[in-house]
């Protein structure tokens, strides 16, 4: 199942208080729970002002279903066509 990167504009975000972050992320596992497995959250990445989520889902249409039945802000939305790390430098 393709992989996504979803780009979150939120300005502060890393100023978010930790029952912030809690409360995000119970709306966002609801939201995920109502949508059924085809759709799963992996992790989140905060900055200062955006918030980068992996996700995997059958399509982009998913995922911006899941943003907008949350709430969430979803300003781009990237498929991962490969994932590298150091151990592809061994070829």
């Amino acid at each position: 199942m393709p992989k996504y990167v979803i780009e979150r504009e939120l300005p502060g975000a890393g100023d978010l208080t930790a029952e912030d972050l809690t409360a995000i992320s119970q709306k966002s596992c609801g939201v995920l729970n109502e949508m059924g497995p085809q759709i799963q959250w992996v992790e989140s990445y905060v900055s200062d002002d955006k918030i980068y989520c992996i996700y995997i889902a059958p399509n982009e249409a998913a995922v911006k279903q899941h943003a907008e039945k949350g709430g969430f802000p979803a300003n781009k939305i990237s498929q991962v066509k490969v994932a590298i790390d150091p151990t592809t430098a061994e070829g």
